[in-house]
């Protein structure tokens, strides 16, 4: 086996994926570095120089600007109770319902899963889904944003068959020690199942974090929008909103239009970018390591 590996065929196939998986990483990460670096840059720099990845000349005025009133900071508090509350609540409602699915012995089981299938396939569309939230009151509230996506059925399908796979002698010696359905849960499925949930914990906090659509949609005051909404305003539409020249020094001088949007678009991706730390040493562990000796 050892030979196998040490063969020039394989040699080559390894240094050729090297090199395909650094490219693929630099395409992606080059442009962000791109990015914090024009939100450094001075208006001099930026006219002269088309793409560069270290400023000559370092200036904080972008930010400077931006956080020169609370807009920015508001927002941010609003896209951040959105994406943590909207997280819990995608996964209460994940969970609860794809644990009682696991079960193969459930009656109606197979008609719920259907259901939930169906839901992947055909939806209500805009207009009525917008119809259906205006009647209920959600309109400029955030739980228009949070209850109509409480469920991902991609998702719910993917962690009812991880219930599943999990073994049954676990759930038959908790049941032998007097263990309650929700013991059950709380105490053996969702430790065991810590992998999973970390990733889709992720995937939550991300689409909540990144969606602007909903929330351009149902939420009419400006006061209540949140990071992705205003960032779309300021880069798309105008920068008028990113900050107050006036509540500056009157020495202060604007910053290029180019670096407010770099500077806005930095602050917008780096709170998302702090939760994979936390979260990426669930991804590769093994799930059933030490529960089950024998």
């Amino acid at each position: 086996m050892a030979k196998h590996y040490n063969t020039v065929s394989s040699r080559v196939f390894d240094t050729a994926n090297y090199i395909v998986l650094s490219v693929c990483a630099l395409a992606a990460v080059l442009p962000f570095i791109f990015v914090i670096s024009g939100s450094f840059a001075t208006d001099a720099e930026l006219t002269q120089r088309t793409v560069f990845l270290i400023p000559k000349t370092f200036s904080l005025a972008a930010y400077e600007f931006i956080f020169s009133t609370n807009t920015i900071m508001k927002s941010i508090g609003v896209s951040l109770f959105i994406a943590t509350f909207g997280t819990l609540v995608n996964l209460f409602f994940t969970v609860t319902m794809a644990y009682p699915l696991a079960r193969r012995n459930l009656m109606g089981r197979n008609v719920v899963l259907n259901l939930v299938i169906f839901s992947m396939l055909f939806s209500g569309g805009m207009i009525p889904t917008y119809l259906v939230i205006r009647e209920m009151g959600m309109i400029d509230s955030y739980w228009a944003l949070i209850i109509p996506g409480a469920i991902s059925a991609f998702n719910l399908i993917i962690i009812k068959n991880f219930f599943q796979e999990l073994p049954p002698g676990l759930e038959e010696a908790a049941r032998i020690d007097g263990c309650t359905e929700l013991g059950l849960l709380w105490r053996i499925v969702l430790p065991l199942s810590k992998p999973v949930l970390a990733t889709f914990t992720l995937f939550y906090a991300v689409g909540h974090w990144n969606d602007f659509f909903a929330a351009l949609l149902y939420i009419n005051d400006p006061q209540k929008w949140p990071l992705q909404v205003l960032l779309r305003q300021i880069v798309l539409l105008s920068q008028a909103a990113a900050g107050d020249v006036n509540a500056m020094d009157p020495s202060f001088v604007k910053p290029p239009d180019q670096s407010i949007k770099m500077a806005v678009i930095v602050v917008g991706t780096v709170p998302i970018l702090l939760v994979y730390p936390f979260l990426q040493k669930h991804f590769a562990k093994g799930v059933l390591i030490g529960s089950i000796k024998g």
